[in-house]
């Protein structure tokens, strides 16, 4: 019977502990039984059954414990990433305030309100011309002073996705 459990869970020892196991169940409720085949086929089925359940259960423990190490790196990297996040947020502010004025409103305008360029230049009476230059230096500028925090930008957007 071991090497009948064994050819189902691959491990000789966790194959004798279900054989066993079967051997004590059997013989704890050896007076409620009633077994309706042969006394070897209904043992079989029973270390059968034993083995497959072992099986689903190692698979659900190992489900866990997949789910546990997601998480738990999932969480370092939230706990770096606050940091960074903060940090990058810091230089972001700063770089946005060191824009010249015209060129802060625009871009703030845009990317904080929503305002569509049109919008922008209709609110601010300059030309959709002007709006767009104005946000094109404001754009390469902060990408410039941002170009260190590409990295972190693109694991906070790939653990976002996720």
């Amino acid at each position: 019977m071991c090497g009948f459990a064994n050819k189902y869970v691959q491990d000789v020892h966790e194959a004798e502990e279900i054989v066993q196991n079967c051997f004590v169940k059997f013989w704890e409720n050896k007076t409620d039984l009633k077994v309706n085949s042969s006394l070897r086929s209904y043992l079989f089925s029973s270390v059968k059954n034993a083995c497959l359940n072992q099986i689903k259960h190692l698979k659900v423990k190992e489900d866990y414990k997949i789910h546990n190490e997601k998480e738990i790196e999932l969480f370092q990297y939230s706990v770096d990433d606050d940091l960074e996040a903060s940090e990058l947020e810091s230089k972001i502010s700063k770089t946005i305030s060191e824009l010249p004025d015209a060129r802060r409103q625009i871009f703030i305008l845009s990317r904080y309100e929503g305002l569509k360029y049109k919008e922008i230049a209709d609110k601010l009476k300059i030309s959709i011309k002007t709006v767009e230059n104005q946000m094109g230096s404001a754009l390469k500028y902060l990408k410039a002073e941002l170009a260190e925090y590409i990295v972190t930008v693109i694991v906070l957007l790939s653990i976002l996705k996720n």
